[in-house]
Order: structure tokens, then sequence, then C-alpha cells
């Protein structure tokens, strides 16, 4: 049976020139970067290559770029090294006091449709260092209200931390107007660019960004490699500690195969971009369109226009979503009902509650997340196998109005 892959927003194939940029570095290039040897030296001049490769990406100064294991590492790393530096620095200018056992005081703000590695975080750091986060609402469109920001902030704010691109809706935020605001108010700005990097251009000099996280399964490099934005002179702690690796932001040796296949990751993207756009969108909206012209009781989930090409996230009404992702996964046909990082709780995506989504839309919303290898004929099957599924499973439903 014939795999066919509508799930690149939780991981993508490791892409053939970028499998083999790492395989010498699992072979005879095995060298430690910290030490200082020959086999060192090529390990290290790897390491190297790659980030200015990451760094020419986004626009970015190479000595700016911090190699980490991903996303949930980078968005944990913005958010708690900023949060850390100021309760070693920046407390007694913000009013932070010790009181009851803890620190008090102290603000950050967010939206209500993070990926939980951001959330999570917060929830951290208000839990053990009593910092209050603030959750912007989105609209029925999932998207944050600019203006929001402007009446979120207070004396004491000192990050905001808001996403690029949602991973369930595929919704691209304003962030360049929220980080001016941030900034206009001498405010650190954190994005988690995941879902964004390697599809879209990024320009850290445009958007104005202090700090920014991707991850380089999300376009075709392997699990365990991403890498941070940290703008010259932003303050931030270290979370590990025990060497001086990454300017001293991550300690520990660094994954060699892994930034090198990164590197790669972002020469590809960096160079193929268009083509890539070009040939997934028109293939992404041919499924759209197919859907809801040949399914009742579907509705879009998401902003029309402003959001990435590869994405696009339906509401069956009447069914349960997991009911067809088993049926549709029996026919070879990948998708999802959301963050991969949520999968195996059984609560409703936090994303679609925020966007205030009835539950008969909650419980069937599916994303479906195109990419490189994807073609118009596995579309088109799926346009073939899913219509009668889902009228199968509102058949079985007591609240479909056929009934």
């Amino acid at each position: 049976m014939k795999l066919v892959y509508f799930d690149h927003n939780a991981t993508t194939p490791v892409h053939p020139e970028i499998k083999n940029a790492m395989l010498p570095f699992l072979g005879e290039a095995f060298g430690n970067p910290s030490s200082s040897h020959q086999p060192a030296r090529g390990a290290r001049m790897a390491v190297e290559k790659a980030r200015g490769q990451v760094a020419a990406l986004i626009n970015a100064e190479p000595d700016e770029i911090v190699f980490t294991s991903g996303g949930t590492e980078g968005d944990n790393h913005a958010i708690k090294g900023v949060l850390f530096n100021f309760l070693r620095h920046g407390h007694q200018w913000h009013g932070h006091q010790w009181r009851g056992g803890q620190w008090r005081g102290g603000h950050a703000i967010t939206t209500a449709v993070e990926h939980p590695a951001v959330l999570e975080s917060f929830m951290f750091m208000k839990k053990f260092f009593g910092f209050e986060t603030t959750c912007l609402p989105v609209d029925g469109s999932g998207m944050p209200d600019p203006d929001d920001l402007k009446k979120a902030i207070r004396a004491d704010t000192v990050l905001v931390s808001i996403m690029t691109a949602n991973n369930e809706t595929g919704n691209i935020f304003p962030v360049r107007e929220m980080a001016r605001t941030a900034h206009e108010h001498g405010i650190l700005f954190h994005t988690d660019a995941v879902q964004m990097t390697g599809k879209l251009p990024i320009d850290v000099k445009d958007l104005g960004v202090d700090l920014l996280t991707a991850s380089g399964h999300k376009f075709n490099a392997p699990k365990g490699a991403g890498f941070q934005f940290i703008r010259k002179g932003t303050a931030a702690e270290a979370l590990f500690s025990g060497g001086h690796q990454e300017r001293g932001f991550r300690a520990g040796t660094e994954n060699v195969p892994g930034i090198a296949a990164l590197g790669m990751a972002c020469e590809l993207a960096r160079t193929g971009m268009k083509e890539k756009m070009e040939h997934i969108r028109p293939l992404r909206d041919r499924l759209e369109e197919g859907i809801l012209g040949s399914v009742s009781e579907t509705v879009l989930n998401g902003h029309g226009k402003n959001r990435v090409y590869n994405t696009c996230n339906i509401s069956f009404r009447y069914i349960e979503a997991e009911a067809l992702l088993q049926m549709l996964d029996m026919r070879g046909i990948c998708v999802s009902t959301g963050s991969a990082c949520s999968s195996e709780t059984a609560e409703p995506s936090h994303v679609l509650q925020a966007m205030g989504l009835s539950p008969v839309c909650s419980r069937g919303a599916v994303r479906f997340s195109l990419g490189l290898g994807n073609t118009a004929e596995e579309v088109d099957y799926c346009l073939y196998v899913l219509p009668p599924l889902v009228r199968r499973l509102q058949e079985m439903s007591p609240l479909f109005p056929a009934k």
C-alpha cells in the first residue's frame, strides 16, 4: 500500500542531500569540536560552516546562532534564559520583591495559541518564581490583535513571546508589528518560528526580534538538531552547565552530524524556497477546495489567506477526528489532529478552544500539512477515499442533522 504523508508539520522525511551531509561525521570525521587535534578541527570547521548557512537563511550574523536539540529546547531557553537573567540582574528596577518564599513581580506576554513548549515554560516560571503571564486572545480565525499587546504591557513586563506561524492552523502572525510595540517599551521579543523556518523567508533584522527558535526536522533535516537566534547584546542565562560551547549559551558536546545536516537543510531551503512554495501551494489548495466542496458539514479553521502555504485545518462536524485518522491510516493516508506533541492527550486542541470553536467542530478537526514529496495523484487519492469515510462516521452520530 502506498503511503500518502500529509503530516509535514509534525516532522518531515530527511532529504537525500541532507542525509549525505551528515554521513562523514558518523564515520571517519568523528572528532570532538572542543578538542585541538586534526579530527577536532574538521568537526569544528563543519559546525562553523553550518552556523554560516543558518545565519544566511534568516539574515543574521553567524555569532548570533546557537545550536540546540530543537524547538522545545529553544523555546525553553529563550523564555527561561531571559527571565532567569531578569531574576539575577533586573528585579531591582522592576519592583521585583521576595515575598512568601519566592520572587514576586515580573510579567510576560504571550498568546493563548502558542506551542506547549512556550506555554508550559511560562507556567514553570509562574510556579517556581512568581512570574505572571498574560495570554493574549485570538479571534475566530485564530489571529491575535496587535492592539491587545499594547493594552497588556505593564511597567514590569520583561518579555513578549509570540509565534511566527501557528502549528495547527498555519496562521502567520503580525510579529513585525508586535515586536516593534515591545521595543517601544524596552521589552525583549521572542518568536517561535518552528513552523515558518524553511518554508517562507525570515529576516530577523526586518522582523526586529531579539530571539528566534527553529527546528531542523520541520524542513527535512534529522530530528535532534535545531537553532536559536540570539541578537547580540541580548542577555540570557544558560540552562545547561558544564562547558563553554555555543558562546556559553549551551553547554555540551555539539551534535556535529545533526548540525552539518541542519546547515545543509538551511542552504537548500534558502536556494529552493520559491520552487518549494510553487510546488506545494497548488496541491494544498487542490486538497482544501476538494474537501470543502465534496464533504458536507465542513469548516476551514484558520485565516483564509494569511497562512503558511502547506497547511489546512478542517473540521468535520459530527465525527471524532481520531476515528477518521485511524480509518485514513488503514488506507495509507497520514494526517494529524493538531500538534504532534499533544497527540497522546484526550483534551481538545487548546488552539481551537481559544478560537471559540464549538465541541462539535473541535472534536472533528483534522490538520493536513503537505511537503515536497507530495503529488497531485496523492491529493486525488485522498479526495477519493476521504468523503465516504466522513459520511459513514457522520451517519453514526446521533447529532448528525440527516437523522
